[in-house]
């Protein structure tokens, strides 16, 4: 708004000063056509002065009336052309008395000279002495001839001077545009890099940060430096993106947490089945075959009775096993991901090949995680891919474990249509990892995953 506000005085200024030297011009233009009248004026007056003189003498030379013509037309132009130069003359004190006099010299001349002389002359022109006639007619004449060198002189004297004054004028309105033009350029370019410096680029550094907070990245800030809205703007959208990222960091810390609780009760009902009905199922299991051996001969159907009951305990007991270790494996808590990636293997109906190159253990949550991953790829390529090789790689590199699971199957996999992957990209999310499904339709699939490996 200062900016603005200075920018519209100083061309407001500018435009002030360009009409007062327009109008100073105009007035400057008018008095010289003034001086320009009253010189015009003065000359055709004194020209009727010597209209006056020459007919005068031509009449007392010659005695001829043809002669007094143009004495009087000069008598009969004299007062109205006397006025007028006055009234040209009347903005000057000094011209308007100059014109006066001259005005009176040549009224006097006429009236008290020229007419009673010419009279005499008509009546008898023997009576009148030529020679000293002219000689007064010519000092009279002298006489005005000065006056009018005079007014002429001082007349072009102020219209000199008034050329002088519209000369100055006509510099300082090219001093005050120049000027003006000058210092509106300035503040216009000071005024456009305020305006980039602190409104544009901030709020497109904003914009771009925003780019960046939508696409993920919420560690995305800008400077809180701005000034006025712009500040409020730029401290608005990091309070507003600290927010997201604190969110996002409860969202998974609490995903994390949900997901090692339920670990941690997968593990418990694990070892409470192996521990507790397992041992009770195998001790009733050996009971059972005791009895059978106790049983005497000559009572076959009961031994038979004992041997059907005895296996089909057999077989509950390898199914509560089966289901022990789908619930949570064993031998991942006590082996490790390898040994446990190599159990899937062999349990699988497909032909896997195994490589694991891990040689510190991963945390707890990571093993679980990669351990499901597999089981549930294995699944899969079980029962839709119809493939005849599965090719399982797991290998820690650069703080993360990398796993990838790839078949030679029919592909067409997709985690959005049901295929079972859903639940492991929630599970792989939750640690901060990431999960990706290649599957061309009759070139295989192949499922990638990294988890990032946070010190135990």
């Amino acid at each position: 708004m200062i900016a603005t506000g200075l920018l519209a005085v100083m061309i407001g200024a500018t435009f002030a000063v360009l009409l007062s030297s327009v109008a100073d011009l105009q007035a400057m233009e008018q008095r010289a056509q003034q001086s320009e009248d009253v010189l015009v004026a003065a000359n055709r007056l004194e020209r009727l002065v010597v209209d006056l003189e020459t007919g005068q003498r031509g009449f007392l030379l010659t005695g001829s009336e043809e002669f007094l013509q143009p004495w009087l037309q000069a008598r009969a132009a004299f007062p109205q052309q006397a006025t007028a130069l006055e009234a040209l003359v009347a903005g000057s004190a000094e011209q308007h008395a100059r014109a006066e006099r001259l005005d009176q010299a040549g009224t006097s001349y006429l009236h008290e000279y020229s007419e009673p002389l010419i009279a005499a002359a008509r009546r008898d022109r023997t009576s009148v002495n030529v020679q000293a006639a002219t000689e007064e007619d010519k000092r009279r004449v002298d006489a005005m001839r000065t006056q009018f060198d005079q007014l002429l002189a001082a007349e072009g004297q102020l219209a000199v001077a008034r050329q002088d004054s519209a000369d100055d004028v006509a510099r300082r309105a090219i001093i005050a545009a120049a000027a003006g033009l000058t210092g509106s350029v300035l503040l216009v370019a000071l005024f456009t890099w305020y305006l980039n410096s602190r409104i544009l680029r901030p709020v497109r550094r904003t914009a771009a940060m925003a780019g960046r907070l939508a696409a993920g990245d919420l560690g995305a800030r800008v400077p809180g430096r701005g000034v006025g809205e712009i500040g409020v703007l730029q401290r608005s959208f990091n309070t507003m993106a600290a927010a997201v990222e604190q969110g996002r960091r409860e969202l998974a810390g609490s995903r994390v947490r949900i997901v090692a609780a339920a670990d941690r009760a997968r593990q418990k009902i694990e070892r409470d089945l192996h521990d507790g009905t397992q041992q009770r199922l195998v001790s009733l299991a050996l009971q059972l075959r005791a009895g059978e051996a106790a049983v005497p001969a000559e009572h076959p159907e009961v031994r038979a009775q004992l041997a059907d009951a005895a296996h089909e305990l057999t077989t509950a007991l390898d199914e509560l096993r089966e289901l022990s270790r789908g619930i949570h494996p064993a031998i991942l808590t006590e082996g490790g991901l390898g040994p446990a990636l190599k159990a899937l293997a062999r349990r699988s109906p497909v032909v896997s090949e195994v490589a694991v190159e891990v040689v510190d253990r991963p945390p707890e949550p990571v093993e679980v995680c990669a351990y499901y991953v597999v089981s549930e790829a294995l699944a899969n390529t079980a029962k839709h891919a119809g493939a005849s090789t599965v090719w399982i790689d797991a290998r820690v590199s650069g703080g993360h474990l990398r796993l990838s699971v790839r078949d030679d199957g029919r592909g067409g996999a997709a985690p959005d249509r049901g295929s079972g992957l859903t639940g492991l990209a929630d599970r792989v999310e939750a640690l901060n990892g990431t999960i990706s499904v290649s599957s061309p339709v009759g070139v295989g699939t192949t499922l990638l995953v990294d988890l990032p490996i946070e010190p135990r």
